[in-house]
């Protein structure tokens, strides 16, 4: 038992995802009817233990019940304010916690239960040993998801009950704890297929949104992802709306499989342009888009005009697609909006204005920006000769 609640505690840290641990450990911390409920059970069973028997040490126990049932409680009360905004690593933090509130419980209840047998209480061994299995069940039901939890608490739980019934000299006290070993190994077996069953469930339901909103492709956001994220958006947004140039004549004259690797390369441009800043997506075909929250006014402006002006650049740069050089442009088109302040400018407003000041960069020649807006004239700079 030692050195599988060992082997336990050492991998109960490993997942691969932090977004799917922290789902773990939201499911964990929605408990908290339930751990009122075998809190204020337990404390009562016992005073009661105690005030019957007139025990000290009942008593002192049940002191500890109650200290360790106001601490889960406690936590289980913080993480509804603290836990939503904990880091990644602050997420394994409020697991552990978790971890060591349920197993402090459990090793009170289980005292419970070991004073009764030494002591031959019959009455209060049945008391004592229906609330260590109705925690127990609870535990499960709850904490299943992260067996490290179930097994080190189930330890510490059973094992003082099971030393006190091998001190007993009736053999049927013997058997039980036999029987209470082999129970622990069936909950140890138990937890970790459910575990393993909700993960890879959760898996399944995150591949399955990614691919939802990813570009297959690219491996960027793709269109629905940004629509998602500009109805999203709140204040001032820059939308850049970028087409490549002389991509067409690359597919024809290279294939497919170079379009899609040069695809790839123009992708990784694009997120090196825009950083942590804000977004870039695959709209579809060689049509890209840039979204970025900004300051109103021309400090806003400024922004957008220089995120079309680096992703022009960047893009005009000479490519190598296997031993094949290749060199295309870029043009793009550039609006500046507050959704909030105009209730009728809807999505498809806003990107038939980009992609129109889009468009009009490409007919006037390509390698440069235009502004969706006319008073932007041609005092911005709005195109680039790319030699």
């Amino acid at each position: 038992m030692v050195r599988a609640m060992q082997n336990a505690v050492r991998s109960s840290f490993r997942h691969p995802s932090p977004q799917i641990r922290r789902e773990l450990v939201e499911l964990l911390y929605t408990s908290f009817p339930q751990v009122a409920a075998i809190s204020l059970t337990s404390v009562i069973g016992g005073v009661s233990l105690a005030w019957m028997s007139g025990d000290v040490v009942y008593s002192i126990i049940s002191f500890f019940v109650f200290i360790t049932a106001s601490a889960r409680l406690v936590s289980l009360h913080l993480y509804k304010s603290r836990g939503p905004l904990a880091s990644d690593a602050g997420v394994i933090r409020w697991e552990r916690l978790y971890g060591v509130g349920a197993a402090a419980f459990g090793a009170s209840l289980g005292m419970l239960s070991f004073r009764a047998l030494q002591l031959g209480d019959a009455p209060g061994a049945w008391l004592a040993f229906g609330l260590a299995m109705s925690f127990c069940v609870g535990m499960v039901s709850r904490a299943a998801i992260r067996p490290w939890i179930v097994l080190l608490t189930a330890a510490l739980l059973f094992g003082p009950i099971v030393t006190a019934a091998f001190m007993r000299p009736e053999a049927s006290y013997s058997i039980g704890a036999t029987m209470l070993f082999l129970f622990w190994l069936t909950l140890r077996e138990a937890s970790r297929h459910l575990s393993t069953a909700f993960i890879e469930r959760l898996e399944a339901k995150h591949a399955l949104a990614q691919q939802a909103s990813q570009d297959f492709l690219t491996g960027l956001p793709n269109r629905s992802a940004f629509v998602a994220a500009l109805q999203n958006g709140s204040g001032h947004v820059a939308i850049v709306a970028i087409d490549l140039d002389g991509f067409k004549l690359v597919n024809d004259r290279h294939g497919h499989h170079t379009g899609d690797e040069l695809l790839r390369q123009v992708a990784a441009r694009l997120g090196e342009c825009m950083g942590n800043d804000g977004i870039a997506c695959r709209f579809g075909g060689d049509e890209f888009m840039l979204l970025r929250s900004v300051q109103p006014g021309d400090v806003g402006r400024d922004v957008a005009l220089s995120m079309a002006r680096r992703a022009v650049m960047a893009l005009s740069k000479p490519y190598q697609v296997g031993d094949i050089p290749i060199r295309i442009g870029a043009s793009a088109g550039i609006l500046v909006t507050a959704a909030m302040d105009h209730p009728e400018a809807t999505t498809s407003d806003l990107l038939e204005q980009v992609d129109r000041a889009l468009y009009a960069a490409k007919r006037a020649g390509g390698g440069r920006w235009k502004w969706s807006d006319e008073e932007a004239g041609e005092d911005n700079g709005n195109h680039r000769d790319v030699g």
